[in-house]
């Protein structure tokens, strides 16, 4: 039995379009993958653990449904990419100076925590990671790192009563 001419229609430019879909935006796509391949590893690695029920969650249920989550925003973002709407974005060179300054500034804050106190390598973790953006300002990555520090103060010291070296050891 043949299909209504409007359904076949339909059908036709369904195969068309998917067939014509060129990978317009290579920034996006590439990124959505990422989150895919990402959601889906911590999703995989939280089935080791517990998942328990939503009403009693285990160690394993948040990561498991993040990393879902993430999985579905990524493959929502690679898609996307894919249309034709999308804006056409060519993907730059890596600058591997940009990963050194951010990996270089966490390594940094873990190493020096415990001797210059929470409120020190907070602030210091922002201010180098900062130098890693192109539009790097002192300003901004002085405002940035002091309000950090102070949602640090209330989230973790306050709001959590974790207990950490506040200022250097040597004060």
């Amino acid at each position: 039995m043949r299909p209504s001419s409007g359904q076949g229609v339909n059908t036709i430019n369904l195969q068309e379009r998917f067939i014509n879909m060129q990978l317009r935006n290579k920034q996006d796509f590439w990124a959505g993958v990422m989150f895919v391949v990402l959601g889906v590893g911590f999703a995989l690695g939280a089935t080791k653990y517990s998942m328990g029920t939503a009403a009693r969650m285990g160690p394993g249920y948040f990561p498991f449904w993040l990393g879902v989550c993430l999985a579905v925003l990524g493959a929502v973002v690679s898609i996307n990419a894919m249309k034709e709407k999308a804006d056409k974005v060519e993907l730059d060179r890596f600058d591997f100076r940009i990963l050194a300054i951010i990996i270089g500034s966490v390594v940094f804050a873990g190493i020096v925590l415990n001797i210059l106190g929470v409120y020190i390598t907070v602030f210091l973790l922002v201010f180098l990671s900062s130098l890693a953006s192109h539009e790097f300002s002192w300003k901004v990555a002085t405002i940035t790192g002091l309000c950090l520090v102070l949602f640090v103060w209330l989230a973790f010291i306050k709001g959590l009563g974790l207990i950490f070296p506040l200022w250097p050891s040597f004060m």
